[in-house]
């Protein structure tokens, strides 16, 4: 009777297998992470983008440029066809072997490693050969080690000879030590470039004007790396010759991937610069935060303009700080108020000099109140009258005048 696991058992044992061959490489994994992740996050976006009610152009252009150019970065730091060459060839499996094998070879140089690969033709004889392998270079001696376990491991024929071109380091023969130079250049410019679209994808959230300079920068970065990359490739340039075929090396899609998103970011930089020179504020997108207030910014920049505008109509509080706006204010209030002070001084003047000096004539006669008329006003305002007039309305005294 038959169980679960009873697959590939002989009488009750492990299961065996036969074929120690090990599958070959099918895929980059790395470079299969970068993809899945970024077309996660542009999937989750297309998803929101259809409740998007305004700015819609301008925000889906910024997310797919920043989107693009961040997996292009990372995707070729980690890539291997930076210089890379393929040929079908004729050649022995092994060292001093008669027997000829159809087979495609491929060379794919990255920025730390190459990559080898040999395919054999349809062929009942050879259907299981298909290598990948790996040479890393990121220490100076690595690819000498390299080479050598390959030896010991007893790979085919045509991958040592190929493995050999990067592993000499005398003069006119040093492929290997350029190629690393020119990797070692391009990693560091890449690296260079991601911390500049992280800080612009910030600043494109926070202050827009800010992330098209960045994004002008970046893009600045990803055309000097493949500039500096191309400068630094071996001279003269590297020909493997395998059994008689001529293998040379062009640029793969790594470095015109670079090279493509490196001129769209720095000519959007370029045009979204300038229009926030000609009209300032006009790049936002639904990105952006405005911290501490639930508005956008449009809204924000109107409602300061407008409490801008009160302001200016009744502005009598003590508390503004010093500006010279203020100060030049102040000078213009200290000027009316010294003309005014002017205008009245110059009024006064002109009355003093149209005023009249007192007559130099006396009259013989003072007017005089009489006690009667205080008695009588004393009387109806209920005021008591003073002794001295008492005394005079009981004697009936006249005031004498004297002369």
């Amino acid at each position: 009777m038959k169980g679960w696991f009873d697959a590939f058992r002989y009488d009750g044992g492990p299961t065996l297998y036969s074929f120690n061959n090990r599958t070959s490489v099918t895929g980059d994994v790395t470079f299969i992470t970068f993809i899945a992740t970024f077309c996660t996050l542009y999937v989750a976006f297309l998803i929101i983008y259809f409740g998007i009610r305004k700015e819609r152009c301008s925000t889906f252009c910024a997310v797919t440029l920043s989107l693009f150019i961040g997996a292009t970065i990372l995707i070729t730091l980690y890539g291997s066809a930076w210089h890379i060459t393929k040929s079908p060839i004729v050649s022995t499996y092994q060292a001093f072997s008669q027997e000829k094998l159809t087979a495609d070879i491929g060379i794919y140089v990255g920025l730390n490693h190459v990559n080898i690969t040999l395919q054999a033709n349809s062929s009942k004889e050879w259907s299981d050969i298909d290598f990948n392998e790996q040479f890393m270079w990121v220490d100076a001696n690595q690819m000498q080690s390299s080479f050598k376990e390959a030896i010991i491991k007893g790979l085919p024929f045509p991958i040592l000879t190929v493995a050999e071109y990067f592993t000499t380091g005398q003069d006119g023969l040093a492929w290997g030590r350029q190629y690393r130079t020119a990797g070692y250049f391009a990693i560091i410019m890449l690296w260079t470039s991601f911390v500049t679209w992280v800080l612009m994808n910030l600043m494109l959230i926070v202050v827009p004007r800010y992330g098209a300079l960045l994004m002008t920068l970046c893009g600045f970065l990803l055309l000097s790396t493949v500039c500096g990359y191309f400068g630094m490739l071996p001279e003269p340039p590297l020909v493997v010759y395998v059994e008689g075929t001529k293998l040379n090396f062009s640029f793969g899609w790594c470095y015109w991937l670079v090279l493509i998103a490196g001129g769209v970011c720095l000519l959007a930089g370029v045009i979204i610069t300038t229009l926030e020179i000609i009209n300032p504020h006009s790049f936002s997108t639904i990105l952006e935060v405005d911290y501490d207030t639930p508005f956008d910014r449009h809204v924000i920049i109107e409602d300061s303009r407008g409490k801008r505008f009160e302001k200016k109509k009744t502005n009598t509080s003590l508390e503004e700080a010093n500006s010279l706006g203020r100060i030049l204010r102040r000078l213009n209030s200290k000027n009316k108020e010294e003309e005014e002070t002017n205008k009245t001084s110059n009024t006064s003047n002109t009355n003093e000099e149209f005023r009249l000096e007192p007559s130099p004539w006396t009259y013989p006669y003072k007017k005089n109140d009489s006690c009667s008329s205080v008695s009588i006003i004393s009387s109806t305002m209920s005021i008591p009258a003073s002794p001295v007039c008492k005394d005079q309305l009981r004697y009936n005294i006249d005031p004498v005048q004297m002369w």
